[in-house]
């Protein structure tokens, strides 16, 4: 296995987010190791598209967008969820991969207790695909938050890795959540996964 480097990041966002679908995203935590196959995936591309965070010009909160490639990019959204992308592009050109949801390889257990914490539900009453499937629950079972924001991608803590995995074919479809920019087909997740969040891609 080997850690993706900064390079594969900085190149088309649609090509970046195509190739990162089948790579895995790790977290390293003292309570240990969760880490899970990239499904599912979405392109926010520049000023000029709408459901980007960076439409609106360069901001405190979207300063990520602007800098190097392969570092990760963490908000909070509608203050309840934590969600993270990979940057992408050269340097000044904001764009970022969101990462939307995971198939489970390492850290099953400690993903289990992550998302059960707060529901009430026992924690083994999760199914194996539903940990990571969605943006929201993808941080949670991960332990990533704001912490996180600003970190290399290319090493340490939070990467994201070659393990040399075939996830299957994959299809492109609008993006989801969204209501703005949603003629894009910058969605990308791998066909019939179990994992997949949101309506099927076509």
């Amino acid at each position: 296995m080997s850690t993706l480097p900064a390079a594969f990041y900085a190149r088309p966002t649609l090509e970046v987010a195509r190739d990162l679908v089948g790579k895995v995203l790790v977290h390293s935590t003292r309570a240990g190791v969760a880490a899970g196959m990239i499904v599912e995936v979405e392109a926010y591309i520049g000023e000029a598209d709408p459901a980007c965070h960076a439409a609106p010009g360069p901001t405190a909160r979207n300063a990520p967008l602007y800098g190097p490639p392969g570092v990760a990019y963490v908000y909070l959204n509608y203050g309840m969820h934590y969600l993270v992308n990979a940057v992408t592009e050269p340097e000044g050109t904001p764009a970022a991969v969101l990462f939307r949801a995971l198939a489970p390889i390492d850290g099953l257990a400690l993903m289990r207790r992550r998302r059960a914490r707060g529901t009430g539900r026992p924690a083994a009453a999760l199914a194996t695909h539903e940990l990571c499937r969605g943006p929201g629950n993808l941080t949670r079972a991960l332990g990533i938050d704001l912490r996180q924001n600003r970190l290399a991608l290319t090493g340490g803590v939070l990467c994201v890795e070659d393990r040399g995995l075939d996830p299957g074919p994959v299809r492109w479809s609008p993006r989801v959540g969204i209501r703005a920019g949603v003629e894009h087909e910058w969605r990308c997740a791998v066909d019939g996964h179990p994992a997949v969040s949101g309506r099927a891609a076509r």
